[in-house]
């Protein structure tokens, strides 16, 4: 067997460049980069020498750098997958949230953090994070939670082992997640014999997990005995490109559909088993099919308390739950008979197994009120509004599917999530939403990733001005490479969701959540048209919704990103008349309330928090 002297570093990005998909392309498509001491001269030689053959690109801040390779991920439907390096120190530890959020969402990123000396000859560097009692740890330990997978390349031939671990773990649909590789930055440029067959070109395969004959059984016995089920659609659904079976298996069998925010979009939302939106920020006729459900199916979702309405939503006392998920983990959840499979495989199985079976109708005049009601709620409230009334996160919602009812949105963290999962009416995959961690932060970086992965797609990316400000460097990069996408920009002037939640949900006074609530001497004047544009960006201040709808149209014409910013009132959803207006019947969020207190509106938010624990079942 022939050998290839090389630096590991080298030989990293060469067996990367070589991992391909089943068409042919490479799975990890490149490398988004920041350099520092730990990776420029190591990572930084190999990936400059290999050039296009593993492209890299520079980013402005490691976290958003992963975000946008993370929403890449997401819109490719996990198929492909971008890796991020990092120097040591800070530029690793900035990763850690971004880990976390992969972790979360099972989304599959190779982060390749420098790491300290192995020789530890120099001992200890600048930025080295010392363990008084363990001589082994790092910065880059604080990544262990929150990687599927974890390794220390602390010689040149751990690559052999560690490298082909990194990509089983990515490419399995039970562990997909983050991997991190920590590369101590002296192995990095260490020569070694690589045996030439490790370069040989691999096709990675996602695989279809089939369904256990007995589970199978049962679960087919457990519909079959159902007279209302309802199906919980998550986001497995679209992991496993299974939008088509599942419309089947639902048509067939007369079960109505709800969404998870993973989820929404894995049907089009004028689909006629599709009931909208599960949960805390469900629909009324949503969370009517799943409160009457005798069976709840879920397909592909971790049922977390959002879905589940903290576990009160599954009401009825002879629910019983059925799970359909790759993972052992998750198709356990909440006592649940599992039936581990590949989504698309499983409907399959169940549809041809269940023959003739179809479920009581559902409540079909339920989901056309709801519907109405969205239309009713989105509309251009300009002719009534009083003078100095700011427009509603809702009539922003309806000005973007007016002018881009096929466009993707997408979004992660604060109002809008809850309100585009209920409002939003997409066509099937228009719709991004990191919310198993919503992250503020994600939107800008992630809007560039999904534009990234869906070039042919208009994308539009919600962020509210709290979110903007935490991070939004990496719209300098979408200008700098010509990625064009919009980004609606909100601004309620703080953080207007959680003080609802402050105020409403848990009965407190107003506390450091808007800029009036909080402890500074002036109100900010923060002018985020000239703050986008001075990065390079088309920014623009929306004066209605009339001109908002304009300027989207206008932003298709550029290639680069495009800013529109409008003013809105954070007096918006939910809690302010959404539940009769939009057909909104969003159930309980277990978010603690002070036993005692001295605000006003506490005891009656305790009151409600005790009522609504004492309906969770804990148990199904």
């Amino acid at each position: 067997m022939g050998t290839i002297r090389m630096t590991a570093a080298q030989a990293m990005v060469k067996w990367l460049s070589v991992q391909l998909t089943p068409e042919g392309e490479r799975y990890i498509e490149g490398i988004w980069a920041i350099f520092g001491h730990g990776n420029v001269a190591g990572l930084g030689q190999a990936l400059e020498e290999i050039g296009e053959a593993f492209p890299t690109w520079r980013g402005q801040n490691e976290q958003t750098m992963a975000h946008a390779g993370l929403a890449y991920t997401k819109g490719m439907g996990r198929t492909r997958a971008h890796a991020v390096t990092s120097s040591i120190g800070p530029g690793s530890t900035n990763l850690v949230t971004a880990a976390a959020l992969a972790h979360v969402n099972r989304l599959p990123i190779l982060l390749i953090p420098g790491d300290v000396f192995a020789n530890r000859r120099p001992d200890p560097v600048l930025q080295q994070v010392e363990g008084f009692e363990d001589g082994t740890i790092s910065a880059n330990d604080c990544l262990r939670p929150v990687s599927r997978y974890y390794d220390r390349i602390t010689r040149p031939e751990h690559l052999l082992t560690a490298l082909p671990r990194a990509l089983a773990t990515m490419t399995d649909p039970a562990s997909a997640g983050p991997v991190t590789l920590a590369f101590c930055q002296d192995v990095q440029s260490e020569a070694f014999d690589y045996p030439e067959a490790f370069f040989t070109p691999r096709t990675w395969h996602i695989r279809r997990p089939a369904p256990d004959a007995r589970e199978l059984e049962q679960a087919i016995a457990m519909i079959r005995a159902a007279k209302a089920p309802v199906i919980v659609a998550g986001g497995g659904v679209i992991y496993s490109q299974a939008e088509e079976a599942l419309a089947g298996f639902a048509s067939r069998h007369n079960i109505p559909v709800v969404e998870t925010q993973a989820g929404k979009s894995s049907l089009s939302q004028f689909h006629p088993m599709n009931f909208g939106a599960s949960g805390v920020d469900g629909s009324a006729a949503a969370n009517a099919a799943s409160q009457r459900a005798d069976l709840v199916i879920g397909v592909g979702t971790r049922l977390q308390d959002f879905t589940t309405g903290s576990r009160t939503l599954f009401a009825n006392p002879q629910a019983k739950l059925l799970s359909i998920n790759v993972a052992a983990y998750d198709a356990m959840k909440h006592g649940a008979e599992p039936l581990m499979a590949d989504a698309k495989v499983a409907l399959e199985a169940l549809t041809e197994g269940l023959g003739a079976y179809r479920a009581e109708d559902a409540d079909q005049a339920a989901r056309e009120d709801w519907l109405k009601a969205v239309t009713h709620h989105c509309r251009d409230r300009s002719e009534e509004r009083g003078a100095g009334e700011l427009p509603l996160d809702a009539e922003v919602i309806g000005a973007v599917q007016r002018a881009a009812p096929e466009a993707v949105v997408m979004c992660a963290a604060g109002t809008m999530p809850g309100a585009l999962k209920l409002l939003w009416q997409p066509t099937q995959g228009g719709y991004h939403m990191e919310y198993g961690y919503s992250c503020m932060g994600y939107e800008v970086a992630g809007g560039m990733g999904l534009k990234l992965a869906n070039p042919d797609r208009e994308v539009i990316c919600f962020v509210g001005d709290g979110s903007y400000m935490l991070a939004n460097s990496e719209l300098a990069t979408a200008v700098m490479r010509r990625i064009p996408f919009t980004v609606v920009l909100t601004d309620n002037a703080g953080y207007g969701c959680i003080n609802r939640l402050q105020t409403l949900g848990c009965g407190g006074n107003p506390f450091n959540n808007m800029y009036v609530n909080c402890n500074i001497e002036a109100q900010p004047q923060i002018d985020y048209v000239m703050h986008a544009a001075s990065m390079g960006a088309h920014a623009v201040k929306a004066r209605d919704i009339k001109d908002l709808e304009a300027q989207l149209a206008a932003a298709r014409t550029r290639d680069i990103p495009t800013v529109i910013v409008i003013d809105t009132t954070a007096k918006d959803f939910p809690g302010t008349g959404i539940e009769t207006t939009a057909g909104h019947a969003g159930h309980f969020w277990d978010v603690a309330v002070p036993a005692t207190g001295h605000a006003p509106n506490r005891p009656a938010a305790y009151q409600r928090y005790l009522e609504n624990t004492a309906k969770q079942r804990l148990v199904n």
